[in-house]
């Protein structure tokens, strides 16, 4: 033990004060350094720019939500490897290294809780589990998520940060799209609310399908937001994207969200507009097609 080591066991300075007080986080865009508690104070956005950090998905929730009003579904659900497959390493070993706590085992959390006085189901994916991708357990998730939804004739709330469909499991990554979004039309004809929040990134089999069906689609700052990336779309066309190309500004100038909403503003925005969407649901088929309705 150093000397150093014998005074901070003395005075009690733990490791763990000093890695807090002493971390400094670079900004992606500006490239400036700021403390890292100064940067989880500023909802994890940079003070100097505004760019926006990528969360893990409880940290969203508990941006969003009442204190204490979550309430975690569906953790039991773990991903198999039904395909057995290897790449440079095997898929169940990309599962396991990618499980940081057993509230995020996945790369979505759903669950249940209430934004000022509206109940809610929530679905936050985890940009840091696999790149946020989709298999078969995060469809299922988000299906049960809605299907909650429509139980409970609250309102659904899914925050999209993805790299798209899970490759590892092929085929039936892929149905997860056809089967979210199904839950969806049963959603829509119970006429119960969907907000959609783009983080960055949406892209791939998220985005080709619940991401961007919302009631609603709010998008954060400087968002990449699309189908496939903008090299592969060069490479594909063979031309120059404009700037900005599948940022969220420049999907709201070409009208394909809603609103662009600062990460601190997120929880006031969907209060507003839960106070001017949610409805008496409809009680039967006929209401549901009625014209009058």
């Amino acid at each position: 033990m150093s000397w150093l080591d014998k005074i901070k066991e003395k005075t009690g300075i733990g490791a763990k004060i000093a890695k807090t007080q002493d971390a400094w986080v670079e900004c992606k865009i500006c490239k400036e350094q700021t403390n890292a508690i100064e940067i989880a104070k500023c909802f994890h956005v940079c003070p100097k720019c505004g760019y926006h950090f990528r969360i893990g998905a409880l940290e969203r929730i508990a941006q969003l939500l009442n204190p204490d009003s979550f309430i975690q579904h569906d953790q039991d659900l773990v991903s198999t490897d039904p395909l057995k497959f290897k790449d440079k390493r095997k898929y169940k070993e990309r599962i396991k290294s990618s499980i940081k706590s057993p509230e995020e085992n996945e790369a979505v959390v759903c669950g249940s809780g209430v934004i000022e006085n509206h109940p809610l189901e929530i679905s936050a994916f985890n940009f840091f589990f696999m790149g946020g991708s989709m298999g078969s357990v995060v469809g299922e998730k988000v299906t049960r998520s809605i299907e909650r939804t429509i139980q409970n004739e609250s309102a659904l709330v899914i925050v999209n940060c993805s790299g798209g469909a899970r490759m590892q499991e092929g085929i039936l990554s892929l149905m997860q799209m056809a089967k979210t979004a199904s839950a969806l039309e049963r959603l829509s004809q119970r006429r119960l609310p969907y907000i959609s929040i783009l983080a960055d990134p949406t892209t791939g089999g998220v985005s080709a399908s619940f991401a961007m069906l919302g009631d609603i689609i709010l998008a954060e700052p400087g968002a990449l937001i699309g189908f496939a990336g903008p090299r592969v779309i060069e490479q594909t066309i063979n031309e120059k994207l404009p700037d900005g190309f599948q940022k969220s500004e420049f999907l709201l100038k070409h009208g394909l969200i809603d609103q662009v909403v600062h990460r601190k503003d997120l929880r006031p925005t969907i209060n507003l507009l839960l106070n001017h969407m949610k409805k008496t649901p409809a009680t039967s088929t006929d209401e549901v097609k009625s014209p009058s309705n």
